[in-house]
């Protein structure tokens, strides 16, 4: 599918937008382009308050009327989370769009701050807390006459280095780092997360609220360029004439966030640009996402606004 935010995107008038991990890549374009169709306000997260500031600043000249707030959070620990979305909640009533763009990828064996494996924490945890917390205001929002919430969740077609199993409970507050789990597949097992809880997070509330998960292609930015020789080759070999530029990355993200929503299958996992995505059977696993979920809630029991 052929794709132009320009021509594609409809006019956001009206529409709170949040969005984590926007101080670069692909988060970064995908704010510059929700500007352009006039939402009332924009949040984003990160962890780098420079370079918010130079995105505000140059969205202050571009899109003067739209309103962006950083709410700085580092994803690495859930109280971080948390005080993110107190301070969303304590400046706006609404939530029309929510995406759930920050990860990681190919981290050395780290465990977080609160004790999980740093892929997870980072990539399903963190996001699943913001959704929790979050929810009511998606939902309130959805009650409104015309209404249209949608969470979009990246992932990656790199879910298919998942482990044996799917999501091995059992280890998530492990390192990982022996025989049994490489890196690569730590990081395949958070993005498979990501597809799962889309999915879940579908069935649960899908009369109310539209949720996708997508991969953004393979795109040139710190994510990939800052990652080792042999993984770098090895993106540019397995995808030699279709590595992306951020503009191009930000695409899927911007038709989920925002397309006709009867073109969305709720739940789904789509690839770029709003193709129906290739599935694995743990992608599909509905008992797997669902206790994927319990787990989740689980461990987020502490947490709440």
């Amino acid at each position: 599918m052929k794709y132009n935010p320009a021509k594609d995107m409809p006019d956001l008038s009206g529409k709170s937008i949040f969005l984590t991990g926007g101080t670069g890549g692909v988060g970064r374009t995908a704010i510059v382009e929700f500007a352009k169709h006039n939402p009332h306000r924009i949040f984003f997260t990160g962890r780098n308050a420079s370079q918010a500031s130079q995105l505000i600043a140059t969205l202050k000249s571009t899109s003067p009327a739209v309103e962006v707030v950083f709410l700085k959070c580092d994803q690495t620990s859930l109280t971080s989370v948390n005080d993110a979305a107190k301070l969303f909640l304590s400046q706006s009533d609404r939530l029309d769009i929510l995406v759930l763009n920050a990860g990681i990828m190919n981290h050395p064996p780290a465990l977080s701050a609160d004790g999980y494996e740093i892929h997870f924490a980072v990539n399903h945890l963190a996001h699943a807390l913001f959704i929790k917390l979050l929810l009511p205001t998606l939902l309130s929002t959805a009650e409104e006459p015309n209404s249209d919430v949608r969470v979009v969740a990246l992932t990656s077609q790199g879910f298919g280095m998942h482990p044996s199993g799917g999501v091995v409970f059992k280890d998530l507050r492990t390192t990982q780092s022996g025989s049994m789990l490489q890196r690569a597949t730590r990081y395949g097992q958070s993005k498979l997360a990501n597809i799962l809880y889309a999915s879940e997070l579908a069935r649960r509330h899908g009369s109310q609220i539209t949720g996708c998960s997508i991969h953004p292609g393979v795109v040139q930015t710190e994510l990939l360029t800052t990652q080792s020789l042999v993984v770098r080759a090895a993106s540019w070999l397995t995808h030699p004439f279709s590595v992306l530029t951020p503009e191009q990355g930000a695409y899927n993200t911007l038709w989920a966030a925002t397309s006709d929503k009867a073109k969305i299958v709720n739940g789904e996992y789509y690839e770029p640009v709003g193709v129906p995505g290739r599935h694995l059977r743990m992608s599909r696993d509905e008992k797997l996402a669902k206790e994927l979920w319990e787990w989740t809630e689980k461990e987020l029991e502490g947490y709440y606004v």
